[in-house]
């Protein structure tokens, strides 16, 4: 039984399986040897038909009462596995990306990056963190893309690793993220604005570490450990780590999951992921999928300064103009 978003969206090839952002899906999917059943929330069914679903997906829609979840509704159809019970299944299944979903993630990751270029154009010292928030959600979905995350942290407020956007103005320096999601697919990215920081560099030593180990058939939780190792390896305090999560498997889920020294599932080839190291005032992070030939970065827009690091274009703090 299929009642997540991640996986409806990976099964369903990106259909939109939400109305509002925070809510559950409007469907649920119930996969039998003999074909599957998806069981549509009837005021949601016409629209997902029309708009959303492959035309071999309609073929066994089972409209469901608004009143009634449509996982209850399939869950009600006969004894099935839930998803927890094959969480890491599912996982390695969703991990092997296809040709296909490998495009629409590039695509993806080229129209995030320009939307935070764009919206970074206009800024300037004075900008409030929810001015940069609001230009940047506006540009994500100008493209077609959810702002499932935005956020802002002007000078005044780097101390904070995820900070919600305020009245603060961005002032001299100043980092934004954003996490959007189309056709199901999460593109996460971190970038800087204003002055360049004491330890940029050091930070994408630590990245260099985390790419380095994610290799196909490596296990997770010894790509963590190697990654974190790197703190220690570039001048920060070995523990730095412990005070944020590094990142890990990324795709239909913003981490899938978030890796941990507890997780042992396996690199894939093709597999996408978004390591995020950071420190006080400093943090780097890109979506890439891992390749025969190495690590692919796909949040990439040519028009934002970059500087080589470990064979590899690394953003750079994008000047106020």
């Amino acid at each position: 039984m299929l009642s997540s978003h991640e996986a409806l969206a990976w099964y369903l090839e990106g259909a939109r399986t939400h109305v509002s952002l925070a809510g559950p899906p409007v469907l649920a999917v119930r996969v039998d040897a003999d074909g599957d059943t998806l069981f549509v929330s009837a005021n949601e069914a016409p629209r997902l038909i029309a708009e959303e679903l492959v035309p071999g997906d309609v073929e066994r829609v089972v409209a469901v009462p608004w009143s009634t979840p449509a996982v209850a509704a399939a869950t009600g159809s006969g004894a099935a596995l839930t998803e927890a019970e094959v969480a890491g299944e599912l996982r390695a299944a969703r991990a092997e990306l296809l040709p296909a979903e490998t495009e629409r993630y590039r695509r993806l990751g080229r129209d995030t990056a320009a939307a935070m270029t764009d919206a970074a154009a206009h800024w300037r010292p004075e900008t409030t963190e929810r001015a940069a928030a609001a230009d940047l959600a506006r540009a994500l979905v100008e493209r077609g893309i959810d702002a499932l995350v935005v956020l802002a942290a002007g000078h005044g407020r780097l101390g904070h690793r995820h900070p919600l956007p305020t009245d603060a103005p961005l002032g001299r320096r100043a980092m934004v993220v954003v996490c959007g999601r189309r056709h199901g697919l999460i593109a996460n990215a971190t970038r800087w604005v204003g002055e360049a920081g004491a330890d940029d560099a050091r930070i994408l030593e630590v990245e260099a570490a985390f790419f380095a180990a994610t290799r196909a058939g490596a296990r997770l939780d010894d790509v963590f450990a190697a990654g974190c190792a790197g703190y220690g390896t570039a001048g920060f305090d070995a523990d730095e780590w412990r005070r944020h999560h590094q990142g890990g498997p990324t795709g239909y889920a913003g981490r899938d999951p978030r890796a941990t020294s507890e997780t042992t599932d396996l690199v894939s080839a093709r597999h996408a992921f978004a390591w995020n190291p950071s420190a006080p005032g400093a943090k780097v992070e890109d979506t890439v999928v891992v390749t025969p030939a190495g690590i692919e970065v796909l949040t990439v827009d040519p028009r934002w300064p970059t500087v080589d690091h470990a064979g590899l274009a690394r953003p750079a703090a994008l000047p106020f103009s």
